[in-house]
C-alpha cells in the first residue's frame, strides 16, 4: 500500500522551492544593477552577433511570446535591447543588445558566475554531477510523462 506523501516531500515541490530561492536570492543580488533575475536571464542568452529571435528568448523564459512583449518593451525603453525584423524572415523579430545591455549582461554574468563558484566549493564533483544527471532525468521523464 503506497504511503501517504507530503507536498513538501515531492519532486517537484522541491525543485520549485529550490529554483525559488535561488530566484529570489539573484534579485537580491542584481537589484543594485537595476535588473531582475529574469531580465538578467535574458541579457546573458541573447546572442551578442546575430541576436536572437523573440521565440527563441520565450523558449528559454520558459514564457509565451506575449508575455515577453511586456519585458522586451520595457529592456526597450530602458535602453538595454534594440529590436530589427530578421533578414531573413520578415515575420520574425531579433532582439540585439545595446551597450548598456552588454554592460548589465556582464554585471549579470559576474553574479551568476560568483555564485556557482560558491556552489562548486561547497557540493563535491560527484555530488553535482549526479544531480545535474537526475535533473536531466526527471526532465525527460516529465516530457514522457501520460496519465495512466
Amino acid at each position: 500500500m503506497p504511503q501517504h506523501i507530503k507536498h513538501q516531500e515531492t519532486i517537484d515541490y522541491l525543485v520549485k522551492i529550490v529554483w525559488q530561492t535561488m530566484a529570489n536570492r539573484y534579485n537580491q543580488l542584481v537589484t543594485d544593477f537595476g535588473i531582475t533575475q529574469s531580465i538578467g536571464y535574458l541579457l546573458i542568452n541573447i546572442d551578442e552577433t546575430e541576436g536572437t529571435t523573440v521565440s527563441q528568448a520565450a523558449a528559454l523564459l520558459g514564457l509565451k511570446s506575449t508575455s515577453l512583449s511586456r519585458m522586451l518593451n520595457q529592456l526597450e525603453k530602458t535602453g538595454l535591447i534594440y529590436r530589427e525584423s530578421n533578414q531573413g524572415d520578415k515575420r520574425s523579430v531579433k532582439i540585439y543588445l545595446t551597450d548598456l545591455g552588454k554592460e548589465k549582461r556582464h554585471l549579470a554574468r559576474g553574479v551568476v558566475k560568483q555564485f556557482n563558484n560558491y556552489l562548486n566549493r561547497h557540493i563535491s564533483d560527484s555530488d553535482k554531477q549526479y544531480l545535474v544527471d537526475m535533473l536531466k532525468k526527471i526532465n525527460k521523464l516529465t516530457n514522457n510523462y501520460k496519465p495512466e
